[in-house]
């Protein structure tokens, strides 16, 4: 079995434990207005394609939880991190503390587990006018990626997300694929079967989550 933690973070209310309920639970987008906040730490675990399972920390945004992750916690959240996720709320009025959260966060990566990947949810997008999405998060994108080349060799993946279409699905997948063992040649063995089947592509979900795992196609030559 491989076990792989991840860590869930970000500012309370930026839409975590919303995520986590739709990606893992099922949960309708509109269901999660109902949902309390997290306290502390929720740890799950969650089996993907067999052998892979991710050790789930959904770490609760409160300010008194967020300072104690960074001081009495520190070595204990941050060691052994296969992966963060961390989540800004685009409707944050409060900008430049988000960016000071997520900043710590990547200093204790640094001194914990520097070969953690990174990947970044600027979440609740449907709320800026579409013409304004683009922009927003290109800007967003280059501040984040202008922390991190401050702080080590952190290859920070940004997406752009909401809970109301598939931006959600696509990020969590692109998470997924990152941590599957062999992927390449699982991969290799899905496009053989893409050409055996004359198919012009081949998806492969994860059958709890209806994630995408992997897509494979077909390249086809005119005659």
């Amino acid at each position: 079995m491989s076990l792989k933690k991840v860590l869930l973070m970000g500012k309370s209310g930026a839409g975590k434990t919303s995520m986590r309920s739709i990606i893992f639970a099922n949960y309708l987008a509109r269901d999660t207005m109902r949902l309390c906040p997290t306290i502390d730490v929720e740890h799950s675990h969650v089996r993907f394609l067999g052998n892979l399972v991710l050790n789930l920390w959904d770490c609760g945004g409160q300010e008194d939880f967020v300072e104690n992750y960074f001081q009495s916690q520190r070595d204990h959240i941050f060691r052994n991190v296969q992966v963060l996720i961390y989540v800004f709320d685009i409707e944050s009025h409060e900008l430049q503390k988000d960016m000071h959260y997520f900043t710590s966060c990547l200093e204790a990566l640094q001194h914990n587990s520097a070969n953690a990947r990174i990947f970044v949810m600027v979440h609740k997008m449907d709320v800026l006018p579409e013409e304004r999405r683009e922009t927003v998060f290109r800007q967003r994108e280059a501040d984040l990626k202008k922390i991190a080349a401050g702080i080590g060799k952190f290859d920070v993946h940004c997406f752009a997300t909401s809970i109301w279409d598939e931006t959600l699905y696509k990020a969590w997948s692109t998470m997924v694929y990152s941590l599957v063992p062999n992927a390449g040649r699982l991969e290799h063995h899905l496009s053989a079967l893409c050409t055996a089947c004359c198919a012009d592509e081949l998806v492969l979900f994860e059958r709890a989550t209806f994630l995408e795992v992997f897509l494979v196609i077909r390249q086809v030559f005119p005659p």
